[in-house]
């Protein structure tokens, strides 16, 4: 068995509940599915600084330009940061794939204005982590994210990219086709065209391409050392069972909406699938 199987059966478990998590077959609404993107939004954004954390780490982006340790790994970040950052999306303009989550979001009517009125606080120069812990929400949701800054903040290369590749970036393909699936059966007649695309997006780039090019990343970063691949396991489970308490709480105020708040359903979108 080699390091990348072990991995792989160390957290096979924890992949396991991720991929067969009931809130898949949750989602029965297009007011679920609002729901659904107005958390999962978070995960999208902090993405995105486990990203740039390998390119700053990994490449060089400071001058005077000095050739990083890695040449082949710095090639596969920024290979990855390119259609992260600056992907074609479906008009033809180049945007970030959170830039697209948020598009789609507006799109169908989801309420972007929590993640972007925390996003402006952190511009604004507060600190991450204060900036998450004032947030009015599950304190799953901000433990996953309080999670994924201790590892960029705190971890070595080896782990951020453990999280980025097990926790969140080998995981994508199959996470996300299963989400997909459920669209396509449960909202045949609604607009989700801009939604569908980016998550075929993430299945063409992370499935193909993006997937391979990080455990690639992987190899190089922990080599023949035994305590990194250690703590590439230690850090790949912990990033799962973040993600699966996560998705925990997305279940949990799907159930909340519907028998906590009936308000919320004032329109009467409970009483059909849209």
């Amino acid at each position: 068995m080699n390091k990348i199987e072990e991995i792989n059966a160390c957290i096979h478990a924890e992949r396991e509940q991720l991929l067969t998590h009931p809130l898949y077959s949750h989602i029965k609404n297009i007011t679920d599915l609002r729901l659904f993107t107005e958390i999962h939004v978070y995960a999208v954004w902090d993405f995105m600084s486990l990203l740039k954390s390998l390119q700053r780490r990994l490449t060089c982006v400071r001058v005077p330009w000095i050739a990083s340790d890695y040449p082949n790994t710095r090639y596969l970040i920024n290979e990855i940061v390119l259609a992260e950052e600056s992907d074609e999306y479906i008009d033809g303009s180049r945007l970030s794939h959170y830039e697209m989550y948020l598009d789609a979001m507006q799109s169908m009517g989801a309420d972007t204005s929590a993640i972007e009125q925390f996003v402006s606080v952190i511009k604004d120069g507060t600190k991450v982590e204060d900036a998450i812990r004032k947030m009015d929400i599950d304190v799953r949701i901000k433990e996953f994210l309080l999670y994924t800054f201790d590892v960029i903040f705190n971890g070595g290369d080896h782990e951020v990219a453990a999280a980025f590749t097990f926790g969140r970036e080998d995981l994508i393909p199959g996470m996300f086709n299963a989400i997909l699936k459920e669209i396509q059966l449960q909202f045949p007649d609604t607009d989700l065209q801009k939604f569908i695309y980016y998550f075929e997006r993430h299945i063409e780039l992370d499935g193909d391409e993006h997937g391979p090019l990080a455990m690639q990343m992987i190899l190089e970063l922990a080599g023949e050392d035994e305590a990194k691949w250690d703590a590439i396991k230690a850090v790949s489970k912990e990033a799962l069972k973040k993600r699966i308490a996560l998705w925990d709480a997305i279940y949990d105020a799907i159930d909340k909406a519907y028998y906590g708040n009936k308000k919320r359903f004032s329109n009467g979108e409970n009483e059909n699938l849209l």
